[in-house]
């Protein structure tokens, strides 16, 4: 079923087009992502599509008696109430029918006491209560209890007024009303901002099995790969539909913009060779009727439009001015307290962070990473810094911009040495050109904050940065060029963030914050929660394994392991099949490889060639014995 239908929507903004020719349907179950760069107007679409603005030109159609729900940016829940209260508000109709329910249950059973007729009323009661129970009726207080502990508030949250709590709690509680309303057709605007990692995952879980349809606006890559099946993107002022999970979307536009300009490239050759035969052969008498015929086919070719690419990107890339010794960060046994009244925010953390290290700072919200970071910048006791190690610092809320500072003066009053042209160029790398320089802090978006906040982060040349969430308020485009450099990046960094793509492409290591101290692992986000799943399987089979003692003084196990030791045996036989088909492809790379310079070597070319064929040897040899090594470990795994 179709829920609804937009046909060539166009909207503009003060006689600039934002976008035009935008189509797409929504059925129900649809799982829509919709992408593009900041400014491309998918904020406005979803407004458009919820009703919140009109449109210029195009139509929509909805269906009769579709709900629609829609989370705006930022939006914050304003109440009076309690955060139970409030999301209670959500049942006001259910609860008053329970009551209603109620009253009549004791009407039957009174006149059921006095041997009068109910019998009408028993089948009343019957169908409302059935109906009741359709709708959620004796559930809607778990459902309640289950969203608001999914969203990251406790029990004890739970009678706390809504008015005290902070902008980004304001912001989750609306989601959670929304999420408990159940609308047909959800339409979720950056969902993801103010959740911690625990309840990204359970968000995600929870839309999985939504029942009606999603549309989302998000920059949050691996939200979108676990949840998609359709992406619309907004470029160059018109929407593309692909079908599939935003990894299979990236590479379908890739392929699509590849075979584009390969017919786009054909094309122009033929239209340079007909164009060329005409030239030649249209004066002469014997050939003139050919060139007539060619330009006549010239004139009729449909042609094809040279390919849009992507649309203009910064480009930056981070560099250190001298190098940091091995040892770049000790921290040991840290306590941070804001208060001797209040229970510290966590205790004994100790860690050692090394030249050349990515590491990732994860915990819950509220748990003090950027306290931990801002520790480790002031220099704080118990935080010891390495030698030549000089740090650059990412601020999430960009607290180090002068909000009366234009552009230019903000980055050139940081570094004076520097002239105008080169400062311009700096800020021409992030997209900052002509007069733009001369906007005002105060009135850019956070994504131009942000680029700012980098581009003076460039030019310190730090050998240790320490970034918190770097990714918030870039798009998807400026997120992959900020990965492309940190990759590239010489120095050594700490950071701290919630966008799990983000952490898999950078981290070869990440530290988990928790009250009690901090725990590490060696990998990247995915290895993170492998572990942690390994670690809880592990725990309950320690449980299972305990053992009993009988009435009679006899020990007997509790012999309940079967499926949880199957489940780490599995997990490691997977492991153990990627790794042996990891190293036959590598086997299978090195012998074709082999294979190449064999030939090379009977080659009759290099018969006489000394130098070549002690060359050629010796990479030969190289490979000989990195096979002999990758198949002592194929051997191994297999026994």
């Amino acid at each position: 079923m179709i829920y609804m239908q937009l046909k060539n929507i166009k909207k503009s903004f003060s006689g600039i087009n934002l976008f035009q020719r935008i189509s797409l349907d929504i059925k129900s179950n649809d799982r829509i992502a919709i992408v593009g760069r900041n400014g491309t107007g998918k904020s406005t679409l979803l407004k458009i599509m919820t009703g919140k603005i009109g449109y210029d030109e195009g139509e929509i159609f909805q269906a009769k008696d579709i709900s629609i729900g829609y989370l705006a940016q930022l939006k914050a829940v304003s109440s009076q109430y309690t955060i139970w209260e409030e999301l209670m508000t959500v049942f006001t109709e259910l609860i008053q029918e329970e009551k209603e329910l109620r009253k009549l249950a004791e009407k039957i059973e009174s006149l059921s006491a006095n041997g009068g007729d109910n019998e009408q009323l028993i089948f009343t009661y019957g169908k409302r209560q059935e109906a009741f129970e359709e709708r959620g009726g004796y559930r809607y207080e778990s459902d309640l209890r289950g969203v608001l502990i999914g969203l990251g508030f406790s029990e004890d949250d739970f009678s706390r007024q809504v008015e005290e709590l902070s902008g980004g709690q304001k912001t989750r509680l609306a989601l959670g009303k929304l999420l408990l309303q159940r609308p047909d057709v959800l339409i979720l605007d950056e969902p993801t901002n103010h959740l911690d990692i625990d309840t990204l995952t359970w968000l995600e879980n929870y839309l999985k099995n939504y029942a009606g349809a999603l549309v989302i606006v998000s920059h949050d890559r691996y939200f979108l790969d676990k949840l998609v099946s359709v992406v619309y993107e907004i470029s160059h002022r018109s929407g593309i539909k692909y079908t599939g999970s935003y990894s299979h979307y990236l590479q379908q536009k890739a392929a699509n913009y590849e075979q584009d300009m390969k017919r786009f490239t054909k094309q122009q050759e033929e239209i340079k060779r007909m164009e060329e035969f005409v030239q030649r052969n249209i004066a002469r008498a014997s050939t003139t009727k050919r060139a007539q015929s060619r330009r006549r086919q010239l004139e009729r070719m449909d042609r094809i439009d040279r390919p849009l690419g992507e649309e203009s990107s910064a480009s930056f890339s981070f560099q250190i001015e001298k190098s940091s010794g091995n040892d770049v960060l000790l921290v040991n046994d840290f306590t941070l307290s804001f208060s001797d009244s209040l229970a510290p925010l966590f205790s004994n953390v100790t860690f050692q962070i090394f030249k050349g290290e990515r590491v990732a700072l994860v915990g819950k919200n509220g748990i003090g990473k950027t306290s931990l970071l801002k520790s480790i910048l002031n220099g704080d006791d118990d935080v010891s810094i390495g030698s030549n190690v000089t740090i650059g610092y990412f601020d999430q809320e960009q607290m180090n911009l002068n909000d009366k500072n234009n552009i230019l003066e903000e980055v050139w009053g940081q570094f004076p040495l520097k002239n105008e042209q080169e400062i311009r160029t700096v800020l021409g790398n992030f997209l900052f050109t002509g007069d733009d320089v001369l906007k005002t802090i105060r009135t850019l978006s956070g994504g131009e904050k942000a680029r700012i906040a980098l581009a003076k982060l460039m030019l310190m040349k730090a050998n240790f940065l320490l970034l918190d969430e770097p990714t918030n308020h870039l798009d998807i485009v400026s997120k992959e060029i900020l990965e492309a450099a940190l990759l590239d990046y010489p120095g050594t960094i700490f950071f701290i963030s919630h966008d799990r793509y983000f952490i898999n492409k950078i981290a070869d290591k990440v530290m988990e914050l928790k009250p009690s101290g901090m725990t590490e692992y060696l990998g990247d986000y995915d290895y993170y929660i492998d572990k942690k799943i390994e670690q809880v399987e592990r725990k309950k089979l320690e449980n299972n394994n305990k053992v009993t003692v009988t009435s009679k003084g006899t020990n007997v196990s509790n012999n309940k392991l079967s499926y949880a030791e199957q489940k780490i045996r599995d997990r490691e036989l997977r492991k153990k099949a990627r790794d042996i088909e990891k190293i036959e492809t590598e086997i299978e790379l090195k012998e074709k490889e082999l294979s190449r310079y064999e030939k090379a070597l009977n080659d009759e070319s290099n018969m006489n060639d000394y130098v070549k064929i002690a060359e050629l040897t010796a990479k030969m040899e190289q490979i000989e014995t990195s096979l002999n090594d990758l198949f002592e470990n194929w051997e191994a795994l297999h026994e």
